[in-house]
């Protein structure tokens, strides 16, 4: 009986072979890790026929599904800060433009009593007005300071909705002496 003859396989073919024979009984992902480190062992992978193993040792391109789930994360945050920070300008915006109409009226309040009266009796008097397309409640007081020719002017301004709080406060003085 004759031997079997050997079959002539070249050298990096059987590398290839015994290659993929371990990779196919151990984890693909490790040893395609070993291998990416070291030089050598990568060149005889990438010699393989096995296009399996040619995807499992190119190298990577792109990002990684938590790169991008990261990044969205961070853009979610960044936007929830800039609509919660355009909300709180919105609102300092509203409540700065009811305090200037409510001080611009106040101050045609305080200029209506100084020209209507040089030097007013002391009294209390309070009114409505529509200023600025908004509905204003204001209150006048009048009262005598120690030089007897001049008169204290408080004039509180708040909204027709919430009389009890006002928006501007605004203190002034008339009399004969400061007519001048």
């Amino acid at each position: 009986m004759r031997a079997p003859m050997a079959q002539s396989i070249s050298l990096p073919s059987m590398i290839a072979m015994r290659a993929e024979e371990r990779l196919s009984r151990w984890s693909l992902g490790s040893r395609v890790q070993r291998a990416s480190s070291d030089p050598v062992a990568r060149s005889r992978l990438r010699r393989a026929p096995s296009r399996a193993l040619r995807f499992a040792l190119r190298k990577p391109s792109g990002f990684t599904l938590l790169e991008v789930l990261i990044a969205l994360l961070v853009l979610a945050l960044a936007l929830v800060a800039l609509a919660r920070t355009a909300a709180l300008q919105v609102e300092n915006f509203a409540e700065l433009r009811e305090r200037t109409l409510a001080d611009w009226l106040a101050q045609q309040v305080l200029a209506e009593t100084r020209l209507a009266n040089a030097l007013p009796d002391p009294a209390r008097s309070s009114g409505q007005r529509r200023y600025g397309g908004r509905d204003w409640h204001w209150e006048l007081e009048i009262q005598a300071t120690q030089v007897p020719t001049i008169r204290r002017l408080d004039v509180h301004v708040a909204t027709a909705a919430a009389p009890a709080q006002p928006v501007a406060l605004l203190t002034g003085f008339t009399g004969a002496d400061l007519a001048h």
